[in-house]
């Protein structure tokens, strides 16, 4: 039976800067093995919670042992178990969670027991943010509309879970229309270090949901499970897991200006699918990491399961130290955090000399050498250099079917399918896009592309630009937080001018709640059978996902995703073609549109406050 920890006698208390304690902690310090000063961080997360909950019965010192030993374990593929310190849901795979709960309560009252004794034994946050879809856009009330129809379709749903989150304990749900999971996860619900009854710890999560990784950016290890483990989780149970390898990425230099961290991300997600990642955690470190915002990181560690990787890992640093600040977390919780981190060997400090650890692999990426890029026409992994977009297209058109190819036949490829839409004579090429979406975890929660975006969107409305009206534009932001910069900044009427008006806060297009096209697209399309486009600042775009009726969806950037909308084109090479034509005629090109990374970094200085 479980017995008293093993380790109890290096539970040491950690004094505040002015006097007094925070609480007490496991320390490394006084475990005194030089082994942990070798072990990525990644690791060393899982180290402190076998530690914290060894009792011999559910964690043993040989699963410490192990993980401690991870230079000579990890490559044996030994199994250690793991508790995470919460549990993350949302409302798709979420709801099954919490009805097994309510079963739980129901068979205990027939056994004539107390069924408020069924509760999760570890903090559940549960956001609703995969229900509402874009029935309404390019309209101003389109937020309104659409969550009204989300409401009459999902009332049950929303119903059981208000239920839910009033019954039981240590469960929160956060309601429709707040934003998207991992954003308000982020924002709002990481920790980054709990203290509970007096003890600290770091901060994880396993969530339902395969982009919990985002939350790795904070520092916080985090990523998806199946529901029957975070069930286990959720009862308090250890999870089985391989103890993984861990890929070390070392990022040197910054980014060009005019690349974002799009560009970024689909350029380290084509390396590690390269390298071969599956199975294991990767974890950056370099010089380049101060260049890199906290929502750059986020971004990358966000799409870890397009890359393989269990979990892509970015230690605490002063970066994160900042945008908790940014983000309203008190400055005791701050100070808590880094006392602790710092006290526990889990901070980077880049001011003060590394100590090599050791990494199963190693890569290296020079950031100077990132370029504009999109991904796709069918993988998030087949990068296509922006200026190789044209060419590219061509190719797929040309290529027999599969993930790089459409096997159009030559006389066909110029077809023009006419069309009346909405009483104007209009027409669609192969190529034409008629879904345009800024949306998704990975790309909404970041103020340096949603900006970027809004100045594209402004250059072009002050040059006559416009986008056209068959289009479906639309853009859904990861949370509230986003609205209020956008608004602040003045460029939210820019975007509206072209479109991409607000149509609600939560995944939709992204996962295919991109709703229906107009009748008359619909129709252009399946009778000359058009291989329609969408661009999406998503993170997948596997065939049929975004929508049944685009069979090339691209990843982009949000501010791409804006010039793709004006082009009305993926057939375009930017670098030499003109997007259209401007209010006197003139012939309008990317680069007129285009904002520098001093433009875009100026608008977030001033927009994007505490």
């Amino acid at each position: 039976m479980a017995t008293r920890n093993a380790f109890e006698k290096i539970l040491k208390t950690l004094e505040k800067p002015g006097g007094g304690e925070f609480g007490k902690y496991y320390s490394f310090t006084a475990l005194d093995d030089p082994r942990i000063d070798r072990l990525p961080y990644s690791i060393r997360i899982l180290l402190e919670s076998a530690i914290r909950n060894c009792d011999e019965f559910q964690v043993t010192t040989k699963d410490v042992e192990k993980i401690l030993d991870w230079e000579n374990t990890s490559p044996k593929q030994v199994e250690i178990p793991f508790k995470p310190a919460r549990v993350l849901l949302q409302d798709f795979t979420g709801v099954p969670a919490v009805v097994d709960l309510a079963c739980m309560r129901d068979a205990m009252n027939r056994l004539g027991g107390d069924s408020n004794k069924i509760n999760p034994l570890v903090p559940v946050d549960l956001v609703i943010d995969h229900s509402v879809q874009v029935d309404v856009a390019r309209s101003e009330n389109a937020v309104q509309a659409n969550m009204e129809l989300e409401f009459q379709r999902n009332k049950e749903r929303f119903g059981f879970l208000k239920w839910g989150s009033n019954a039981f304990h240590n469960m929160l749900v956060v309601p429709p229309g707040s934003g998207i999971v991992h954003q308000v996860n982020l924002e709002y619900l990481g920790r980054v270090v709990f203290n509970t009854d007096g003890v600290l710890y770091p901060d994880s999560v396993v969530g339902t949901d395969s982009h919990t990784t985002m939350i790795d950016g904070l520092g916080v290890a985090g990523w998806g499970v199946g529901g029957i483990e975070a069930e286990a989780a959720m009862l308090g149970q250890p999870m089985s897991m391989v103890l993984p390898g861990v890929v070390g990425f070392k990022l040197s230099r910054k980014l060009r200006s005019g690349v974002t961290a799009t560009d970024l991300v689909l350029t380290v997600t084509q390396m590690l699918r390269k390298h071969g990642v599956v199975g294991k955690f990767v974890e950056f470190y370099g010089e380049g990491m101060s260049e890199l915002s906290l929502a750059d990181r986020a971004t990358i560690a966000n799409m870890s399961p397009e890359y393989g990787a269990t979990m892509g890992f970015f230690p605490v640093d002063h970066v994160t130290l900042q945008y908790l600040k940014l983000t309203g977390r008190s400055d005791d919780t701050i100070c808590m955090i880094e006392s602790y981190l710092r006290a526990n060997k889990m901070f980077v400090d880049y001011s003060q000399p590394q100590i090599e650890r050791v990494y199963s692999s190693c890569l290296e990426l020079n950031l100077q050498d990132v370029e504009p890029c999109v991904s796709g026409p069918k993988r998030p992994h087949d990068r296509v250099p922006l200026k190789e977009m044209k060419a590219d297209w061509h190719s797929c058109l040309d290529s027999k079917v599969g993930f790089k190819g459409f096997a159009v036949p030559k006389e066909s490829q110029s077809k023009v399918a006419e069309f009346t839409f909405h009483g104007t004579p209009a027409q669609l090429r192969h190529g034409d896009v008629v879904i345009a979406a800024i949306t998704s975890c990975t790309n909404t929660s970041n103020p340096s592309v949603m900006l970027g975006a809004a100045l594209v969107a402004k250059k072009a409305c002050d040059l006559g630009l416009e986008v056209k009206p068959w289009i479906k534009t639309s853009l859904a932001p990861g949370s509230g937080v986003v609205t209020k910069y956008l608004q602040k900044s003045g460029m939210q009427k820019y975007l509206n001018q072209l479109g991409f008006n607000i149509v609600g806060y939560g995944c939709t297009t992204c996962i295919g709640n991109s709703g229906d096209l107009d009748e008359s697209v619909a129709s252009a399309i399946t009778e000359n059978d058009i291989v329609a486009a969408a661009v999406l600042s998503g993170n997948r775009n596997f065939e049929g996902r975004v929508h049944p009726l685009t069979r090339a969806n691209y990843l982009a950037s949000p501010p791409l995703v804006v010039a793709y909308a004006l082009a009305g084109t993926v057939d375009i090479d930017f670098e030499t073609e003109p997007i259209g034509l401007g209010k006197d005629g003139k012939k309008i090109y990317f680069r007129d549109i285009w904002p520098s990374s001093e433009e875009v970094a100026d608008v977030v200085q001033s927009s994007v406050l505490p």
